[in-house]
């Protein structure tokens, strides 16, 4: 198990140096493969930590040194992005309760936050935000979100999750400074990424600490 987190780890530190690999083993297969990766990390709710923002901006970045067609790529991979969630909520819908026990409780409650907040715009939302990413469509499958609601904002959330990371890689993936320091740069997307959880986490304990205090106040009133 630990050897295995490793290896993830190393995969998405190191993205552009493995995706140049694949590249050059599996030429345009590497297509397909890419198309996996995203559709597990939004279509299987067990698979939360596969990379979604780096994978993207690393692949249009390929892309603008010709070794993948952009709109191939994205085309492919909005599909992948869309055909996942839709998965993830039928699994929600349907064995929801049975299997939201065996899953982390905090990646549910952060979720189940996000609704609270942003109703059912969190389908596009939780796109650009990991784990909560994941873990968005199934919750929505387990809430009986209306479905004609949840493919909208689903197909408006893969699209514009895919296009925006993979255009940014296409035009700026290759510059000379970007190139040099991508591990940083993969870094900062993952920081950038999970910044909105933190936030919303904060906030979260803040009003909690807030209410408790209004509740010993007026326990002293008494």
């Amino acid at each position: 198990m630990l050897e295995a987190i490793k290896k993830l780890v190393d995969f998405i530190m190191h993205i552009d140096v493995h995706l140049s690999a694949l590249i050059t083993e599996y030429g345009a297969t590497t297509y397909g493969i890419l198309f996996a990766i995203i559709f597990v990390e939004t279509g299987v709710v067990v698979m939360p930590f596969l990379p979604g923002d780096s994978l993207l901006f690393a692949a249009g970045a390929f892309a603008g040194k010709g070794d993948f067609n952009l709109f191939i790529l994205c085309g492919l991979l909005t599909i992948a992005a869309i055909i996942g969630d839709f998965l993830n909520y039928s699994i929600g819908r349907h064995f929801g309760q049975a299997i939201s026990k065996w899953l982390n409780p905090k990646h549910l409650e952060k979720t189940e936050a996000f609704y609270a907040k942003y109703g059912g715009k969190t389908i596009i939302i939780a796109r650009f935000v990991p784990i909560v990413r994941t873990f968005a469509p199934f919750v929505a499958g387990i809430g009986k979100m209306d479905y004609k609601q949840f493919f909208t904002f689903n197909v408006v959330g893969g699209v514009v999750w895919v296009w925006s990371f993979t255009v940014l890689g296409y035009f700026f993936g290759n510059l000379p400074y970007i190139k040099k320091n991508f591990t940083l740069v993969i870094i900062g997307i993952i920081i950038l990424s999970i910044m909105p959880a933190v936030i919303e986490i904060v906030k979260a304990k803040m009003a909690s600490k807030k209410e408790e205090q209004k509740a010993n106040s007026a326990l002293k009133k008494d």
